[in-house]
């Protein structure tokens, strides 16, 4: 091997100090739900369910 086939040394702990960048690229930032659609759907299942069950107590009283 010659001096200009120095291959890189990369850390396995601690910080890696990039010294382009230039070459850097951000991306835009993703939105995440704050709930998932199985949590809501089992959420709206409950609200159902409650309701349900007011309006049969509410006719047995009737």
């Amino acid at each position: 091997m010659s001096e200009n086939d120095l291959k890189p040394i990369v850390p396995k702990t601690g910080q890696l100090l990039i010294e382009n960048p230039e070459e850097l690229v951000l991306c835009k930032p993703r939105l995440i739900p704050l709930k998932s659609y199985t949590l809501e759907k089992l959420e709206k299942m409950q609200k159902e369910a409650i309701k349900t069950l007011h309006e049969i107590k509410e006719n047995q009283n009737n």
